[in-house]
Protein backbone atom coordinates (compact mmCIF):
# COMPACT_ATOMS: atom_id res chain seq x y z
CA UNK A 1 0.00 0.00 0.00
CA UNK A 2 2.94 2.39 0.88
CA UNK A 3 4.54 1.61 -2.37
CA UNK A 4 1.26 2.14 -4.33
CA UNK A 5 1.08 5.66 -2.45
CA UNK A 6 4.48 6.41 -3.22
CA UNK A 7 4.30 5.67 -6.81
CA UNK A 8 0.95 8.02 -7.21
CA UNK A 9 2.67 10.96 -5.41
CA UNK A 10 5.65 10.54 -7.93
CA UNK A 11 2.99 9.97 -10.49
CA UNK A 12 1.31 13.65 -9.19
CA UNK A 13 4.46 15.24 -9.20
CA UNK A 14 5.70 14.79 -12.52
CA UNK A 15 2.20 15.20 -14.19
CA UNK A 16 2.21 18.33 -12.48
CA UNK A 17 5.46 19.50 -13.87
CA UNK A 18 5.36 18.51 -16.92
CA UNK A 19 1.49 20.28 -17.53
CA UNK A 20 3.60 23.07 -16.34
CA UNK A 21 6.34 22.95 -18.78
CA UNK A 22 3.89 22.33 -21.42
CA UNK A 23 2.55 25.71 -20.57
CA UNK A 24 5.82 27.54 -21.10
CA UNK A 25 5.24 26.13 -24.62
CA UNK A 26 1.71 26.50 -25.72
CA UNK A 27 2.66 29.65 -27.38
CA UNK A 28 4.51 27.34 -30.03
CA UNK A 29 3.32 28.39 -34.06
CA UNK A 30 2.38 25.04 -34.84
CA UNK A 31 1.27 23.96 -31.56
CA UNK A 32 3.80 21.57 -30.87
CA UNK A 33 4.88 20.69 -27.47
CA UNK A 34 8.11 19.02 -26.95
CA UNK A 35 8.55 17.51 -29.81
CA UNK A 36 4.79 16.20 -29.91
CA UNK A 37 2.78 17.36 -32.71
CA UNK A 38 -0.62 19.74 -32.26
CA UNK A 39 -3.57 17.13 -32.63
CA UNK A 40 -1.39 13.68 -31.90
CA UNK A 41 -0.02 11.84 -28.48
CA UNK A 42 3.56 10.60 -28.08
CA UNK A 43 5.61 8.28 -26.35
CA UNK A 44 9.10 8.94 -25.54
CA UNK A 45 11.93 6.91 -25.04
CA UNK A 46 12.68 5.06 -21.72
CA UNK A 47 14.05 7.39 -19.56
CA UNK A 48 13.88 10.50 -21.73
CA UNK A 49 13.66 13.04 -18.70
CA UNK A 50 12.75 15.56 -20.02
CA UNK A 51 10.68 15.01 -23.45
CA UNK A 52 12.59 16.10 -25.98
CA UNK A 53 11.83 13.76 -29.13
CA UNK A 54 9.20 11.29 -29.32
CA UNK A 55 9.71 7.49 -30.48
CA UNK A 56 6.20 7.20 -31.47
CA UNK A 57 3.54 9.37 -32.36
CA UNK A 58 -0.11 8.41 -32.78
CA UNK A 59 -2.94 10.41 -34.36
CA UNK A 60 -5.81 8.58 -34.95
CA UNK A 61 -8.69 7.45 -32.60
CA UNK A 62 -9.07 4.10 -31.19
CA UNK A 63 -6.60 1.73 -30.05
CA UNK A 64 -3.19 1.32 -30.53
CA UNK A 65 -0.73 -1.89 -29.14
CA UNK A 66 2.27 -1.04 -27.82
CA UNK A 67 5.65 -3.80 -28.28
CA UNK A 68 9.01 -3.90 -26.79
CA UNK A 69 8.10 -0.60 -24.41
CA UNK A 70 9.37 -0.98 -20.43
CA UNK A 71 10.53 1.18 -18.07
CA UNK A 72 9.54 4.81 -17.58
CA UNK A 73 8.51 6.97 -20.67
CA UNK A 74 6.60 10.37 -20.78
CA UNK A 75 3.01 10.06 -22.69
CA UNK A 76 1.93 13.61 -23.87
CA UNK A 77 -1.34 14.07 -25.39
CA UNK A 78 -1.75 16.84 -27.46
CA UNK A 79 -4.44 16.48 -28.83
CA UNK A 80 -7.08 19.22 -29.42
CA UNK A 81 -10.63 19.94 -28.73
CA UNK A 82 -10.53 17.76 -25.24
CA UNK A 83 -9.55 14.61 -26.28
CA UNK A 84 -8.35 12.21 -24.05
CA UNK A 85 -6.13 9.09 -24.23
CA UNK A 86 -5.77 6.28 -21.88
CA UNK A 87 -3.03 3.79 -20.56
CA UNK A 88 -4.64 -0.04 -20.96
CA UNK A 89 -3.56 -3.22 -19.40
CA UNK A 90 -4.89 -5.22 -22.14
CA UNK A 91 -4.07 -5.07 -25.76
CA UNK A 92 -6.70 -3.23 -28.14
CA UNK A 93 -7.89 -1.15 -25.18
CA UNK A 94 -8.80 -3.49 -22.65
CA UNK A 95 -8.61 -2.74 -18.79
CA UNK A 96 -7.76 1.09 -19.30
CA UNK A 97 -6.97 2.51 -16.24
CA UNK A 98 -4.77 6.17 -16.17
CA UNK A 99 -6.75 9.00 -18.14
CA UNK A 100 -4.55 11.43 -19.67
CA UNK A 101 -6.43 14.50 -20.56
CA UNK A 102 -5.71 16.47 -23.63
CA UNK A 103 -2.66 19.31 -23.31
CA UNK A 104 -1.26 16.99 -20.07
CA UNK A 105 1.07 14.30 -19.95
CA UNK A 106 2.13 11.43 -17.63
CA UNK A 107 5.69 9.47 -16.61
CA UNK A 108 4.46 6.07 -16.18
CA UNK A 109 5.93 2.63 -16.37
CA UNK A 110 5.05 1.10 -19.87
CA UNK A 111 5.98 -2.45 -19.00
CA UNK A 112 2.40 -3.31 -17.78
CA UNK A 113 0.75 -1.17 -20.66
CA UNK A 114 -0.13 -2.78 -23.22
CA UNK A 115 -1.94 -0.16 -25.28
CA UNK A 116 -2.97 3.14 -25.97
CA UNK A 117 -6.32 4.84 -26.70
CA UNK A 118 -7.00 7.89 -28.13
CA UNK A 119 -10.51 8.82 -27.35
CA UNK A 120 -12.85 11.24 -28.84
CA UNK A 121 -14.39 14.36 -26.48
Amino acid sequence: MRRTLHALAALALATAALTAMGTGNAGAADGSWAGCPSGAVCVYPQNQNPAVSPSDVYWSYGAHNLSNQYGNHWVLNNQTGGAHAHLCRGSGGADCGYDIAAQNGVYADLGPINSITLDRP
